[in-house]
């Protein structure tokens, strides 16, 4: 939970004090969904790589085992959509652009890891 914390947490902690400005009503409702989204998801991604993976998304305990159940089946790596996503509701939930701006910058080095790191490896 370290990395996503990070990203998701902290980052965006140091950025806004997650003091909120104003933010219409439905833009409120939808970021809370989000991080609720986010949130779930990550869970959902850590418990697959545990109970059927046989590890932890940690490089230094990586899993046995291909996950290809759950999200894993729609998606390559849902840990990093669901960090985006919580990213991206806070942005919605604390109207504050400076998130819209962190998110694009996590998914920038988000693809270029991919495409860079973990594709080839």
């Amino acid at each position: 939970m370290l990395a996503p914390g990070v990203m998701a947490g902290l980052i965006p902690y140091l950025l806004t004090g997650y003091e909120a400005h104003d933010a219409p009503q439905v833009a409120r409702i939808a970021g809370a969904a989000l991080i609720a989204a986010g949130a779930a998801a990550l869970l959902h991604a850590f418990a697959r790589f545990v109970t059927e993976g046989l590890g932890t998304p940690a490089p230094v305990a990586p899993t046995e085992h291909l996950v290809i159940t759950g999200l894993y089946r729609y998606v390559r790596n849902p840990m990093y959509l669901a960090v985006a996503s919580t990213i991206l509701g806070q942005w919605l939930l604390l109207g504050r652009p400076v998130l819209l701006a962190w998110a694009i910058v996590f998914g920038a080095t988000v693809y270029a890891f991919v495409r860079g790191y973990e594709e080839p490896t």
